[in-house]
C-alpha cells in the first residue's frame, strides 16, 4: 500500500513540471521556422522584388534575355502587360513581360 501511494505522490511531482517541458518542446520547432524563413523564404522574395522592378523599368532598345532562352531586343510594348521583341531581321515575336528573365547590357 505504502509503495502505491509513493508512487501516486512521484507522478504527481512532476506534473508541475510537464507544462514549462511542453513549451519547451516547441522552441527548436520555432527556431526551425525562424532559420528557414531567414535562409530560404526571405532571400527568394528579395530576389523576385528585384525581378519585378527590372522588368517595370524596361524600355524599347534593351536587349533582354527569355525564359525560354531567346534573346531579342524590345521594339514595341503594348498595353503594359505584353512586349515585341526583335529576334531576328525580320522576324519579332509579342511575349508577355513576366516571360523576361534577364536584362542584359
Amino acid at each position: 500500500m505504502f509503495t502505491l501511494v509513493s508512487q501516486a505522490y512521484a507522478q504527481t511531482a512532476g506534473a508541475g513540471n510537464s507544462a514549462t517541458s511542453s513549451w519547451m518542446s516547441f522552441i527548436p520547432i520555432i527556431l526551425m521556422i525562424v532559420i528557414f524563413y531567414f535562409l530560404l523564404i526571405r532571400p527568394s522574395q528579395k530576389k523576385e522584388k528585384e525581378r519585378k522592378k527590372m522588368i517595370d523599368a524596361i524600355q524599347k532598345g534593351d536587349k533582354v534575355l527569355t525564359i525560354g532562352g531567346m534573346y531579342g531586343t524590345v521594339v514595341n510594348i503594348k498595353d503594359g502587360n505584353t512586349i515585341v521583341l526583335k529576334i531576328g531581321d525580320s522576324t519579332k515575336v509579342e511575349i508577355v513581360k513576366s516571360a523576361i528573365q534577364a536584362k542584359i547590357s
